[in-house]
């Protein structure tokens, strides 16, 4: 199912036709229903990683146990993601993120009591949609001993046009370098090291619908701008280790939303 050894040497493993056509249909059909049913009040919250200016907003930070809707910082009347809890509140997206394979994935990688933190539905709209910062998953999903590990399937064919992610090989072997979450109140971005990301040459990770990536939650990543006329919708999926401790100080809490794992 997966090469243990090429993601330890690189912190990310690419799995082609891990989801079918079918299934990926199905998730873009559903995102679909719920925008449609989506009734914005006020002034939406845009989402981006160059600013983080969501994080002043209500409607965001108690977004990990709810179904939000974020748009573009750029052209608000397009989304650019529902997030968090997609996989608990939503029936299509609960019996996607506990299917059989993506538990017996996250015992592989070595989650000897995985717990699903989070889920995102990515537009990545055409001509709108926006770049990703470089990032670490771990700097907004810590735990200690580090162990979120990211699952993103791509439900549209991604490559260098529209979008798709970048990575830099083996540099989750490095420390993490940012920490995004509460202090005194406030969401914050904080470093914690500021050894630069290695120098080895980045590798954009162009895959075909139905694609699984796994992300080693210290690996640094990235995507590009879509300007093109294709979408490159994606779905995230965020599991933690239960052994690991998931600090109060994350920008994530679910206080009425206990974690489930796979069963």
């Amino acid at each position: 199912m997966i090469d243990l050894d090429a993601y330890a040497r690189d912190g990310f493993a690419v799995l082609p036709d891990f989801v079918s056509s079918e299934a990926c249909e199905a998730l873009k059909a559903r995102a679909a229903e719920l925008v449609l049913e989506f009734e914005p009040s006020g002034v939406p919250t845009a989402f981006s990683t160059v600013d983080q200016a969501h994080a002043r907003d209500r409607y965001f930070r108690d977004s990990g146990g709810a179904i939000r809707f974020f748009v573009e910082a750029e052209a608000p009347a397009q989304l650019n993601k529902i997030g968090h809890a997609l996989h608990d509140l939503d029936p299509v997206f609960d019996r996607f993120s506990r299917q059989p394979r993506l538990a017996a994935l996250a015992h592989a990688l070595g989650l000897a009591e995985p717990l699903l933190l989070q889920s995102m539905y990515l537009f990545k709209q055409p001509h709108v949609g926006a770049e990703v910062a470089w990032h670490q998953d771990a700097t907004f999903l810590r735990t200690d001993p580090p162990s979120v590990t990211g699952f993103w399937i791509a439900l549209d064919d991604a490559d260098r046009g529209n979008g798709c992610l970048i990575a830099l090989p083996g540099a989750h072997r490095g420390p993490l370098r940012q920490w995004f979450g509460y202090q005194d109140g406030d969401l914050v971005d904080r470093t914690l090291d500021s050894t630069p990301w290695p120098s080895v040459e980045p590798v954009p990770l162009e895959v075909r619908r139905g694609t699984l990536i796994v992300l080693h939650g210290l690996l640094p990543h990235a995507s590009t701008a879509n300007r093109s006329s294709r979408p490159r919708q994606a779905y995230s999926l965020h599991v933690i280790d239960g052994r690991a401790d998931y600090p109060a100080d994350n920008w994530l809490q679910r206080p009425d939303l206990p974690l489930r794992g796979f069963a």
